[in-house]
């Protein structure tokens, strides 16, 4: 450990947060325009099956809400975001007392409750809001402690990509040929990992000075226990929710396995990392996958990542006043 909290000297100062760059033109046009085909997409399959059962796509939608099993289906996903919260908390502790410093289990859930918050529009931003709450509650260094933030969202890349090759595998004859290609993305992938862990131990072009920025820091200090103890921590929050959708789907009329979902939660879940209004590409994916089903597959991916995200953001609530009087002291 290199630094601690509360350590702040004239000679030493800390450094400010990372600074937060505005996504480009470009990237706001693809995300727009990717979500607009989503959209387009979902109304096209809604409306098709909405005619083959002869009614309108307001009757449609409105028979396959009035089907859920809605009372079961709140507590079931009120109970998820409760342990999700443990588990998520509990990573970002450990990975923090890797690389940083001490930092208690209570202490950190406030902030990452506040968290949250912000990242009912961007998940990658409400990390960011946690570096920039560390740096300001407990002086620890902006940048290295954005370098913890990114360590957690590298390894939560080959986390979902490793739990998607073990869905593949148990569930190959459930799955779209298209999901074949997992095996060959997942080898690319552990090469990468292999090389990127062999680099920042300075085995591999050891004169190269872009490990010594302190936004690397923590892939720096990383040792390959270090991955493998993130996935062992992480995983039981994507084990939980193959048991929660399941049962969700099911509670929506749709039958479904433990298998099944284990093929696919993984790579719904990338989907669901990308930045569209309401994660339209997480419930476009629902409908591809489940096609006999567009109705159903529609509203349950709506109001699954949804109301995961806005409960989710209710439990930061909680922590807000904390949160208000830590940073500003009000």
């Amino acid at each position: 450990m290199t630094n601690t909290p509360n350590q702040e000297t004239e000679t030493n100062p800390i450094p400010a947060s990372p600074p937060r760059k505005k996504p480009s033109a470009l990237q706001r046009g693809i995300f727009l325009l990717l979500t607009a085909l989503c959209f387009v997409y979902l109304y096209y399959r809604l409306n098709g099956a909405a005619m083959r059962e002869g009614m309108g796509l307001a009757e449609y939608m409105s028979q396959v809400f009035s089907s859920v099993r809605w009372v079961p289906w709140l507590l079931l996903m009120m109970g998820y975001s409760l342990a999700y919260f443990a588990i998520d908390t509990l990573v970002i502790t450990r990975a923090l007392n890797w690389f940083i410093a001490p930092i208690k289990y209570r202490d950190i859930m406030p902030i990452r409750g506040s968290s949250y918050i912000i990242s009912i529009f961007n998940e990658q931003i409400g990390k960011g809001a946690m570096a920039y709450y560390l740096n300001k509650r407990d002086k620890v260094p902006g940048w290295e402690t954005g370098s913890v933030m990114l360590f957690i969202m590298f390894c939560e890349i080959f986390y979902l990509l490793i739990w998607a090759t073990i869905g593949f595998v148990f569930t190959t004859e459930l799955l779209p040929d298209v999901f074949g290609l997992i095996p060959y993305i997942a080898g690319v992938a552990a090469i990468f990992l292999v090389l990127w862990i062999l680099y920042f131990q300075g085995k591999i072009l050891p004169n190269s000075s872009l490990r010594e920025k302190s936004i690397l820091h923590a892939f720096k200090l990383a040792k390959p226990w270090h991955y493998g103890a993130f996935f062992l921590l992480r995983s039981p929050a994507i084990i939980l929710a193959i048991v929660v959708y399941t049962t969700a789907l099911n509670l929506f009329g749709v039958e479904a396995n433990f298998l099944n979902m284990m093929g696919v939660l993984p790579v719904i879940f990338f989907a669901a990392a990308v930045p569209t209004p309401m994660r339209a590409a997480a419930i476009t994916l629902w409908v591809v996958l489940f096609p006999e089903n567009e109705g159903q597959m529609a509203a349950f991916g709506f109001v699954q990542h949804n109301f995961f995200i806005l409960f989710n953001a209710s439990i930061g609530l909680l922590f807000w006043r904390r949160a208000q009087r830590e940073l500003f002291g009000t």
